[in-house]
């Protein structure tokens, strides 16, 4: 069809340049700290914490989160749990918030363009006190003008992070499929849990699990990937009811209170893999493969493989098998 004789092609496009800005044009009720609340509740999983996160008050927190739902036609988090949870919607959103906020730091940080890129790791206990040393050490021979941030916590903290953009990977042992959601997950070897004392303790030379009632027990924290699987492990020897005397996967608090104590403590083998190799403690044969499980990279779905991204993939499979 042939153009009329006062339009042109140009002025065409240009009105479709318009249209197109017209429609991705962001809602003006909406302000970053919407954002930023947002995905401290999260992250937190209450207002009360993520209150004094930000360091304001709890009713800000909740008019500041009302006013985004508001915005946003829709509510981001379940309210039936005594916890505040993610929501389908509110799990699509922090993906996207997220990964905008993470474009966003990265680019005030380098404002000029600067070559120098970064990768921000989440490393769980069972893989950082040796697995992703060795793997960041051999990143570094081909990735030099590369920063590697290594970030330690919880499980459900590293996942939450890196759903968020704030972390590019995790490694660590594979969480439940609740907490997978979202996330893919490459696996690079199985580890088993173990229980481990310091040399000189008498359970390691006469084991028996009957025994275990005399000595105190440092258990992992219920929120840790291993907790459910100890404490059913614990549960079919008929020691269920014991209480323990410390949780943690700390390493540097673990081994201490191993040190100055008759204290066993169940906890990856990959925590203390050098402690066993050094003699300093000794691993009980406990015969029990319902506590083995992967280790390996969990990534965010669907996302294209950086350069970095990618290197440390194969750095990290290098280190396992060495």
């Amino acid at each position: 069809m042939p153009f009329s004789h006062n339009i042109y092609p140009k002025d065409i496009e240009k009105r479709r340049n318009l249209h197109n800005h017209a429609v991705m044009k962001l809602d003006p009720r909406l302000r970053l700290r919407h954002i930023t609340t947002f995905l401290d509740i999260a992250q937190a999983g209450s207002i009360v914490a993520a209150a004094d996160q930000l360091g304001v008050s709890q009713p800000a927190v909740s008019k500041t989160l009302r006013e985004l739902e508001d915005i946003l036609g829709q509510q981001l988090f379940d309210r039936s749990l005594r916890q505040l949870q993610l929501n389908k919607a509110g799990q699509a959103f922090q993906k996207l918030a997220g990964s905008a906020m993470t474009t966003l730091l990265r680019a005030t940080q380098h404002p000029s363009g600067a070559t120098q890129t970064r990768l921000a790791i989440g490393a769980l206990p069972t893989a950082a006190t040796t697995l992703v040393p060795r793997a960041a050490i051999r990143f570094r021979t081909v990735q030099p003008q590369c920063l590697v941030r290594v970030s330690t916590g919880p499980n459900w903290l590293l996942l939450s992070q890196l759903r968020e953009g704030r972390l590019d990977l995790v490694v660590g042992r594979m969480a439940d499929a609740e907490r997978m959601e979202g996330l893919s997950f490459r696996q690079l070897y199985t580890e088993d849990v173990v229980a481990v004392v310091r040399a000189g303790h008498s359970w390691a030379d006469d084991f028996d699990t009957d025994a275990l009632g005399r000595f105190p027990l440092i258990l992992p924290p219920h929120g840790a990937v291993i907790g459910p699987l100890v404490r059913a492990y614990l549960r079919s020897i008929g020691h269920g009811d014991q209480a323990p005397a410390f949780e943690t996967v700390s390493l540097a608090f673990g081994r201490q209170v191993l040190m100055d104590t008759d204290a066993i403590w169940f906890i990856s083998r990959g925590v203390v893999a050098q402690e066993l190799a050094q003699g300093s403690l000794r691993a009980i044969p406990l015969n029990a493969p319902m506590m083995a499980g992967p280790v390996g990279i969990s990534l965010r779905q669907n996302l294209p493989e950086s350069t970095e991204i990618a290197a440390m993939i194969d750095a990290l499979q290098f280190a396992t098998d060495q």
